[in-house]
């Protein structure tokens, strides 16, 4: 998934602000599940969320205002209830910044849940 750096995006010194990549990390995966067939809204319907449960980021260059960057989402592992998240930014094919990522779904009430079916079954395919 590519998106753009906005003015919004950025911090005082011109450099994309650190919290700025977790969003788009987080949109990254929102396209993710969507290109399997998993939208939120949908989930929500069925009283799932995701929620994510551990992130570890590394920062290896910086980011800037108009720059064009690839958001990269892979699974790692899975289980029943959680999903381990390989996901990486880049800028013309240099990466800027790695996170690993675990996701676990919720019920929207409360207490853990278990994976949609379908993407189970997209995720062994």
């Amino acid at each position: 998934m590519n998106v753009r750096v906005y003015y919004e995006d950025t911090d005082f010194s011109g450099n994309v602000y650190h919290a700025s990549y977790l969003k788009f990390f987080e949109r990254g995966r929102t396209e993710f599940l969507r290109d399997m067939g998993i939208h939120h809204a949908e989930l929500a319907g069925e009283g799932i969320a995701f929620a994510v449960r551990a992130m570890q980021i590394e920062f290896e260059g910086a980011a800037h205002i108009d720059d064009l960057l690839e958001v990269e989402t892979a699974v790692a592992s899975f289980s029943g209830a959680r999903l381990l998240l390989e996901q990486t930014i880049r800028r013309d094919g240099v990466v800027l910044t790695r996170a690993s990522v675990q996701v676990v779904a919720i019920k929207v009430g409360g207490g853990a849940a278990r994976l949609p079916r379908t993407m189970l079954a997209a995720l062994r395919a």
